[in-house]
């Protein structure tokens, strides 16, 4: 049984595998991708009714997102891409988003495993791993 309140909280990036690749492959500037790979941002996932809202905070840069789960929504990324994205919680308790824009699309899972937040991207392919634990 899906269970969304697993994913609220306050989560700290612990370890990033395949980052910077996925970041080129979505065409993200050589300097962003520096940074971003630098960055270690925390994630606040917190639920007000049935909108969850997404808070991604770095000394880099802060974004935030809110969304309800099966609804299509234009969401701002914190690379400056504007998408039509729509989020899902399947049986198996895995949140997965799908982007897309200009003909493109990349899609990025989060699931819980043992009290860490893994959070998987993937575009044409070329996939990245960030582990999260939580605050």
């Amino acid at each position: 049984m899906a269970n969304p309140e697993v994913f609220l909280g306050k989560w700290c990036l612990a370890s990033s595998e395949g980052f910077e690749e996925f970041m080129k492959e979505l065409g993200v500037s050589m300097a962003m991708r520096k940074m971003g790979s630098m960055a270690k941002p925390d994630v606040i996932i917190s639920k007000d009714g049935d909108t969850f809202t997404v808070k991604t905070e770095s000394t880099f840069k802060t974004s935030e997102f809110s969304f309800k789960l099966n609804e299509k929504f234009m969401e701002d990324t914190i690379d400056g891409r504007k998408t039509e994205t729509v989020i899902t919680l399947g049986d198996d308790n895995v949140l997965t988003q799908v982007q897309k824009w200009d003909g493109k699309e990349a899609t990025i899972t989060r699931k819980v495993v043992d009290g860490k937040l893994i959070v998987e991207c993937d575009m044409n392919n070329v996939k990245c791993t960030r582990v999260y634990k939580k605050a």
